[in-house]
């Protein structure tokens, strides 16, 4: 059965990690995809995502823009528009983190964080909920994360960005609602990226471990099929809600 037959998702950071499996994922059930990458190191690997989609039988095209800086998001979404028709779903997943204890993180590294993480979230909304209050229809995911509800010792950038998504995404399904426009937040544990690859080494991936109940790193699909569920009508009667997709981390 495929869920999402005939709708448009535009996926930011979806050349790699937990993007590029929410891509694939949402079309296997059918929809088409635009997505972002934002490095020309990118290139290629967008190149073969885009075959890997289309072997889907959905249209699938990515966009080289970076989704902190708005005027680049205001000219995606025009192009996405233009060559899709409409967009049904929005997937704001473009994110980085710079780890530091707070007495050492630079006001670089803080601003770094927030335009990427949270200003793009902000900038890629705006420029959607327009054509989706005209179509009286639409679904927002935004990608928070379990340190934006719990916080970690070394990432309070990354956990005050990620909370900002969730006060974010509280305010815009309460704003937008009556147009029938959906928007919710995933909240992943740790999960098995690039991003995350440094948890796994030594003793740390122990540890860590041994604090999730279900014993495992959550993989890309394990968050995939949680932004399908919000993206698909199966969830029609929820918004303004966070999904922690996190093996029992948050209890």
């Amino acid at each position: 059965m495929q869920l999402l037959e005939k709708q448009v998702a535009l996926v930011t950071g979806g050349s790699r990690g937990i993007g590029e499996a929410v891509a694939l994922k949402l079309a296997e059930h059918g929809a088409d995809i635009a997505f972002t990458y934002v490095s020309d190191n990118s290139a290629a690997k967008a190149k073969e995502l885009e075959e890997r989609l289309q072997a889907y039988g959905v249209k699938a095209r990515g966009w080289k823009s970076n989704a902190g800086a708005y005027t680049e998001c205001e000219q995606l979404v025009k192009e996405v528009l233009e060559a899709f028709g409409k967009i049904d779903i929005l997937v704001n997943n473009a994110g980085i983190s710079r780890d530091n204890l707070l007495l050492r993180l630079s006001e670089d590294q803080w601003d770094d964080v927030m335009q990427i993480n949270l200003k793009s979230v902000y900038n890629l909304t705006k420029q959607v909920i327009r054509p989706m209050m005209k179509a009286r229809s639409g679904s927002i995911i935004n990608m928070s994360s379990i340190i934006g509800i719990k916080g970690n010792a070394g990432q309070s950038s990354y956990a005050a960005s990620k909370a900002g998504i969730i006060g974010f995404t509280k305010s815009v399904a309460q704003e937008l609602g009556s147009r029938n426009i959906r928007c919710n937040a995933v909240a992943p544990g740790f999960v098995e990226t690039d991003m995350t690859q440094y948890l796994k080494e030594g003793d740390a991936a122990k540890s860590y471990i041994e604090k999730i109940p279900l014993g495992r790193f959550g993989k890309g699909e394990d968050i995939a099929d949680a932004v399908l569920f919000l993206a698909s009508p199966l969830s029609s009667y929820i918004t303004g809600q966070v999904l922690s997709v996190c093996g029992g981390l948050s209890m």
